[in-house]
């Protein structure tokens, strides 16, 4: 398989989990957001540093921590994926799983503008064109039906700003995700001490059941990054970006027919743009890409 074939199963995998996410937190709603927070962050950990005992990266691991500027970077990216992860574990909680979906919608285009003015990566016309619908549409959630899509914002701009991270960094997906979950560990367990001590902890105090779905969340939370992060080294951002539609799209559905939000004509205005948006982005690159093979 090229490199680019194994991008798009990457990202392929990734994004199917994202999309089926949802019910997996709906069996574990009855647990506070900040503490499933931590327990992501605490057995994706474990996970990770057995995947690392299994394969032998322990040279690797050293070698890179060994130079500061990755730490820093790395500092920045376990900060943008916290961030992205409390702000998705509260919506599902509070009834805004069309926001999430609309997030994720938002953020190729928020991939697609971080490309071009940090990477240097450049749009075609008709890209350009579609970006702008697609600004339209989120402009028109704020404009006509009136609020500020918070949740979307900054579920596109901390997962978009987490990609480009990535993407310029290079660094080994299990390596990279490893140090990023060292480095928010300290906080993550502060936390869980404070709900212990507090004896607001669910964990530990639940039936074995629900324990072990809270155990789940580290390979829930470990297995698509790793993808998402194998993907972002194969592909360029701007492909990369595209295929997030995948796990909205799922989501979206999920949000009306299991989750029982409404959806509303002003909503369906919105979703419409940015699908046109991508439907003309991804027909163009597809054009594009069969005249490269031509030529």
């Amino acid at each position: 398989m090229s490199e680019s074939g194994k991008g798009a199963f990457y990202a392929l995998t990734a994004y199917f989990i994202w999309g089926f996410i949802p019910l997996y937190f709906s069996l574990v709603d009855v647990v506070s957001p900040g503490e499933i927070l931590a327990h992501r962050i605490i057995w994706s950990l474990v996970f990770l540093m057995a995947l690392v005992l299994a394969s032998n990266r322990w040279a690797l691991l050293l070698g890179f921590i060994q130079i500061r500027n990755n730490l820093w970077w790395l500092v920045l990216s376990g900060l943008l994926i916290a961030a992205n992860w409390l702000t998705y574990i509260w919506a599902l909680q509070n009834n805004h799983v069309i926001d999430t979906s609309l997030g994720y919608y938002i953020n190729p285009m928020v991939s697609v503008l971080l490309g071009m003015v940090f990477l240097g990566e450049r749009l075609r016309p008709l890209q350009l064109f579609a970006v702008f619908i697609a600004c339209i549409g989120v402009a028109h959630e704020i404009f006509v039906v009136g609020r500020l899509p918070a949740v979307a914002l900054i579920l596109a701009l901390t997962f978009g700003a987490y990609g480009l991270v990535r993407k310029k960094l290079a660094v080994d997906a299990v390596i990279g995700l490893l140090v990023e979950t060292l480095i928010l560990l300290p906080f993550a367990l502060g936390y869980f001490c404070y709900l212990v001590m507090q004896q607001q902890n669910v964990f530990g105090n639940t039936t074995f059941e629900l324990n072990l779905l809270i155990l789940g969340l580290g390979l829930l939370t470990t297995l698509p990054l790793l993808s998402f992060g194998a993907a972002a080294l194969r592909l360029r951002l701007t492909t990369l970006g595209f295929y997030q539609y995948l796990a909205p799209s799922m989501v979206l559905l999920l949000a009306v027919f299991w989750y029982g939000e409404e959806f509303t004509l002003e909503r369906a205005i919105t979703f419409s743009l940015i699908l046109i948006a991508v439907l003309l982005f991804s027909v163009e690159a597809m054009f594009n890409q069969r005249r490269l093979l031509r030529a």
